[in-house]
């Protein structure tokens, strides 16, 4: 822990679709913060519409880092978007204001909040288990993990190649499960950290509600435009919940309203997911996202925590 840290990291996480980015926006206001994205497709320049980007008119009185770094092309890299969100954090906390860090990535939060070493990585391994990935598919390997490492099976989607590669690689490097690599929570900051949740009907409700919205705002003309800039190449950006849905309806795969449903339903899968992984640690205060208090009793925990 460095000298310089002058008091809490305050994170705000759950579920898409829960309220985390209003949120963040009244308490900034209220604390005057700002804040560090922990959304790992919003680090995506253009992906605007599909991950539900604060416009630069909504959040142009809250600054905002670690947003549109990377081109659609780009491999995300945790260990990369660590290194730039904690500059972040040692950027605002030496200007002595609060660093909001708000997103619903799991790993990207852990990254940011607790001493995360990343275990190496092997070219000529890489290659080989993206070339198998290219031959037999996404299914395929996701099986091969599930067998020997059930847990983190579960907490991959089946679809995501670049997951499943990772971590066949580091089980196939370190000879151990690839969550055994995930270290003990040991805190690099101190930290407040507030969940915001909805019941399961309501998150549902506003699942659909926001595709809609998505779909009424452009997205499909959204990922025509990240095509031209090389969007199916992005191993990453490609599989963003949305665009995904959009490219294999571009590819005739499936019809538009396929598109629109499937996007749905692979959203609430994860949201699934997100709920698992944050329901897991005990230091996440759990707020109801549709509560009329919810500013206010978010308001107290954070002043509690600066006090």
């Amino acid at each position: 822990m460095t000298g310089q840290i002058t008091g809490p990291v305050v994170a705000i996480v759950g579920p898409t679709a829960a309220g985390k980015s209003a949120l963040s926006l009244a308490l900034a206001r209220e604390l005057g913060a700002e804040v560090v994205n922990a959304d790992s497709m919003q680090l995506y320049r253009g992906l605007d519409i599909g991950t539900a980007k604060l416009t630069p008119a909504e959040r142009a009185d809250v600054p905002h880092h670690v947003l549109d770094i990377w081109e659609v092309t780009e491999p995300a890299s945790v260990a990369e978007y660590q290194r730039l969100a904690r500059a972040a954090v040692a950027d605002i906390q030496s200007r002595g204001r609060v660093p909001l860090l708000v997103g619903g990535s799991g790993l990207y939060v852990r990254a940011v909040l607790e001493r995360f070493e990343f275990p190496g990585t092997d070219p000529q391994l890489r290659a080989r288990l993206e070339e198998e990935l290219a031959a037999v598919g996404p299914a395929v390997l996701h099986e091969r993990l599930r067998a020997v490492d059930p847990v983190a099976a579960a907490n991959i989607l089946p679809g995501n190649g670049r997951r499943i590669v990772r971590a066949l690689e580091v089980i196939e490097l370190t000879g151990r499960p690839f969550t055994a690599s995930l270290p003990a929570p040991i805190p690099y900051y101190p930290s407040v950290q507030i969940g915001v949740d909805l019941d399961t009907a309501l998150l549902d409700e506003r699942i659909a509600k926001r595709v809609d919205a998505m779909w009424a705002a452009g997205l499909v003309e959204e990922t025509r435009a990240l095509v031209d800039c090389g969007l199916r190449s992005g191993r990453t950006a490609s599989r963003a919940l949305g665009y995904q849905q959009v490219l294999r309806m571009l590819d005739g795969e499936l019809t538009e309203e396929q598109a629109h449903d499937e996007t749905v339903r692979a959203t609430r899968r994860f949201v699934r997911r997100q709920r698992s992984w944050f329901r897991r640690d005990p230091r996440v205060q759990w707020l109801d996202g549709a509560a009329p208090d919810l500013v206010e009793t978010a308001l107290r925990l954070v002043r509690s925590a600066l006090e």
